[in-house]
């Protein structure tokens, strides 16, 4: 049930209109997956897109769960009759973890501490004395004479010292654990603190990685998240020591303006040095944890969505096609591993070839690699960008060169290929495969359609992270699966062709189910028809209703299915193509001045004569966008970089040479191009453009073809940089 105070926190933090929150909020309370209201349900979200959607649900999780947390909280406070009502006003009306958490620190039940101490001695009634004495205009006793009252040797409170101690402990937990208190002094480390690192001792100059970090200092507020990253591993290494510093004279400052009350010198003196303890022993360190690790969930949060960013260009990566592939796994000694691929992906044959072993063995590969591009009629050819990739590249260009129709060449990132060769996912589908040849065969498949292949990877190991494994793992987890299963639904799943791997990404579709469809394809034959989805065992009507959609079935019986248009959506269809004379069967015509007069015709409709109670304007206009272009692939057209055939090392790099490159990784501190030398070069952020750039993000994507410039070369350190500046790109 949704909760109405909700639904308005929501509506006001994002600014959305109250009926799209509590519409959104239905659909995904009965089970409708974020893809399928996305596109399936812009008459209930307003047109809400995934990523509004997405924050919309994680603000609901989020104060569903501080809601309860509230209810836990008042529960405790009333137990200790401790409940007023102006606290439970304050504790109902806080929407924020925190501050929540500041309001019950002085109930929360407590460990031993000095305070706790303290107060088994007999010491509170004398905290509470001098705290009375503090708001008094006068008092004509001295301190230490109040406190002689309060020695009592079986308690172990021997001398006036000892008793001022136990009551500073008293009043210091108290101040430290005031809610006002904490938020002044926790926006004030926000806006004012500064990380402080060094290198320890044991480091000299120039033995570390992280050289920059052996006198630094940055805002709290500005640093940059890789640089938090950096600062937090390096201190887990033992190499850095790291600090949050402000100007503690300030705050002192602050908390006696706050505290002291009193004209009297004596009660005066002691507040002071109480304020001053409560802050060292009690404040400040907890403030720093605090601020210390907000700056990591900002950076981890940061982190993350490059890597989401990232993540989502490699899997939409505009695919070489479906068509009859070679790939090649290159290597020295081993040989090149050589697999062959159907224009469905199915594999056929193997050889291995030693191309780089002598003349004798180079001529045996030619032949080899014309008889396979004769016998299967190869039109892509799949080179891995790993050890001896350029010199197999420059062989097989030599082979194809005086071909009538050569093949189309490219180099592949296989970034993740050897980790999936070896998986218990690759043993399944490939028993009888050496994982060198599952390898090779990942290679060319991630050509044909990178998406339906890079599924099958744990995107951790797929080489386009920053500090992955210094994030936060589950949260890192929950959006790379998020923007995998954005990325299939966004560009649809061929139903006689997927495997289990990529159809349990699409709405709805659980493992299980997609191991049922499977194994029903296995057994059955091709799916014909989208409702023959309804025998599968475990998917039941709801289930139909999110996959459906994203489902195609290309020379089915129903031309709709091979389309994005949702099978609740045929009945509104017949009607559009029966009002313009048009034939189901001609939907998904290619011949072109037929597609000219069919699209003509769509877009001279009067929508709104077919709108229903169910079926809206923005369905409608879905329905004849797709119509318009049925079962079109939404990803760029393909295109692949050109590297230089007389750069294949490091060594041949020249300061001035201006390359052509793939971009394999982007970074909040600029993006790693491959120019064909076995070794990534970087364009810093600062190098990008001709004019300052605040997100690298914003401008180049990961699987972009650039123009770069070498800026330097440190063959010992295996470094390259690169500028982007003043080189022409696509």
């Amino acid at each position: 049930m949704i909760i109405t105070n909700i639904s308005e926190i929501i509506a006001k933090e994002l600014s959305f209109p109250l009926n799209k929150v509590n519409n959104s909020l239905e659909l995904w309370l009965g089970g409708s997956t974020i893809p399928f209201m996305a596109r399936y349900r812009k008459e209930k979200t307003g047109g809400l897109d995934e990523i509004q959607l997405r924050n919309l649900i994680d603000k609901y999780v989020y104060l569903t769960e501080l809601t309860k947390r509230k209810a836990t909280i008042l529960k405790e406070i009333a137990s200790q009759n401790q409940l007023t009502d102006k606290l439970k006003s304050e504790i109902t009306n806080c929407f924020d973890k925190t501050q929540l958490e500041d309001l019950y620190a002085p109930y929360k039940p407590k460990r031993r501490t000095k305070a706790t101490i303290a107060k088994e001695k007999g010491l509170e009634p004398l905290a509470l004395l001098i705290q009375s004495l503090n708001t008094s205009s006068k008092t004509t006793q001295s301190l230490t004479e109040i406190v002689k009252n309060y020695i009592n040797l079986e308690k172990e409170v021997s001398t006036v010292a000892e008793a001022l101690s136990g009551a500073s402990d008293i009043l210091g937990e108290t101040v430290a654990e005031k809610a006002d208190i904490r938020a002044y002094l926790r926006d004030f480390f926000f806006k004012t603190g500064v990380f402080v690192s060094q290198i320890k001792k044991d480091y000299p100059e120039g033995s570390t990685k992280y050289e920059m970090y052996r006198n630094y200092q940055y805002s709290v507020r500005q640093i940059p998240p890789h640089n938090i990253l950096a600062l937090y591993r390096g201190e887990a290494e033992k190499i850095l020591t790291v600090n949050v510093v402000v100007d503690e004279t300030r705050v002192m400052s602050y908390l006696e303006s706050q505290e002291i009350h009193t004209s009297n010198p004596e009660i005066r003196d002691f507040y002071r040095g109480m304020l001053k303890d409560s802050f060292n022993r009690l404040l400040k360190p907890t403030l720093i944890r605090e601020i210390r690790s907000d700056r990591k969930k900002y950076a981890d949060m940061e982190s993350i969505k490059t890597f989401e960013t990232n993540l989502r260009n490699l899997l939409l990566a505009p695919p070489g096609g479906m068509k009859p592939t070679m790939a090649i796994d290159p290597g020295f000694r081993t040989g090149c591993k050589v697999a062959i691929l159907s224009e469905t992906g199915q594999f056929l044959e193997y050889q291995a070839i030693f191309p780089h072993s002598g003349p004798e063995k180079q001529q045996q590969a030619q032949e080899t690699v014309l008889n396979l591009i004769k016998k299967y009629h190869i039109q892509l050819i799949a080179i891995g960008n790993g050890t001896a990739s350029r010199e197999s590249d420059r062989f097989i260009r030599e082979v194809i060169k005086h071909l009538d129709s050569p093949p189309i060449k490219v180099i592949v990132n296989e970034s993740g290929a050897s980790i999936y060769s070896a998986s218990d996912l690759a043993r399944q589908e490939f028993p009888n495969l050496d994982v060198t040849v599952r390898g090779a065969i990942s290679i060319g498949r991630r050509l044909q359609d990178p998406l339906a292949e890079l599924v099958k990877i744990d995107p951790k190991s797929i080489g386009v992270g920053q500090y992955q494994h210094d994030v936060e793992q589950k949260l890192l987890n929950k959006k790379l699966e998020e923007t995998v299963e954005s990325c299939v639904n966004y560009v649809g799943v061929d139903l006689n062709t997927a495997s289990a791997t990529l159809l349990q990404f699409v709405s709805g579709i659980t493992p299980t189910i997609a191991n049922n469809i499977v194994t029903y394809r296995n057994q059955k034959g091709v799916f014909k028809d989208r409702q023959e989805l309804l025998k599968i065992p475990k998917l039941g009507a709801k289930t139909f209703e999110q996959c459906a959609g994203f489902l195609r079935i290309r020379n089915g019986d129903n031309p709709l299915d091979n389309t994005a248009v949702h099978p609740e959506s045929y009945e509104v269809v017949i009607k559009i193509a029966n009002h313009l004379q048009i034939a189901l069967s001609d939907i998904n015509q290619v011949e072109e001045s037929q597609r000219k007069v069919i699209i003509k015709k769509l877009q001279s409709l009067n929508l709104e004569h077919f709108v229903t109670e169910t079926v809206g304007i923005p369905t409608l206009e879905d329905v004849i966008t797709e119509l318009e272009k049925p079962g079109r692939d939404p990803r760029q057209q393909f295109q692949y970089a050109t590297f230089q055939d007389a750069i294949t090392e490091i060594s041949d790099l020249k300061i001035g040479m201006e390359l052509e490159g793939i971009v394999t990784n982007v970074v909040n501190f600029g993006a790693f191009v491959d120019i064909g030398v076995h070794q990534d070069g970087l364009v810093h952020i600062s190098q990008l453009a001709d004019h300052f750039v605040e997100d690298p993000k914003q401008i180049i994507h990961v699987g972009q073809i650039v123009k770069v410039q070498v800026l330097e070369v440190n063959e010992k350190l295996r470094r390259i940089s690169l500028s982007m500046k003043e080189v022409t790109n696509k």
